[in-house]
């Protein structure tokens, strides 16, 4: 897996999400199976500009919002629950490919922060 099929993976799932379509559904409106679709948003499979067309035109977007990865980082109108759980999986695919002393630099990172964190909150209470 490519950084690139990643990216592109995590934006096709949130356009996804944010239509309220489940990988089944696209699938069908795509004319594809819906094992390939999960596939394409975990960045495993190699996207073709047929099958990328496809998926767009189901998801009722020009092609080029594919390739919007900024957006990755705005939050829709979802529930709270639904956004989390938008983000965890786009937090996720993107670590998919890293090292384990990568991901573990990430986690030392986070961990961190969150101390941090819980720290500030101990003090202004």
């Amino acid at each position: 897996m490519s950084d690139f099929l990643t990216l592109v993976g995590a934006r096709i799932k949130q356009l996804r999400v944010q239509k309220g379509l489940s990988q089944a559904r696209l699938a069908e409106l795509a004319e594809l199976q819906d094992s390939y679709i999960g596939g394409v948003e975990r960045g495993s499979r190699n996207i073709s500009l047929n099958s990328l067309e496809k998926i767009m035109s189901a998801l009722g977007a020009d092609p080029v919002e594919a390739l919007k990865f900024g957006k990755l980082d705005e939050v829709v109108d979802l529930s709270e629950e639904a956004a989390k759980q938008d983000l965890l999986e786009i937090h996720l695919s993107l670590l998919q490919e890293r090292s384990l002393p990568e991901i573990r630099l990430v986690h030392r990172m986070v961990k961190d922060m969150f101390d941090t964190f819980d720290r500030k909150e101990e003090r202004e209470s």
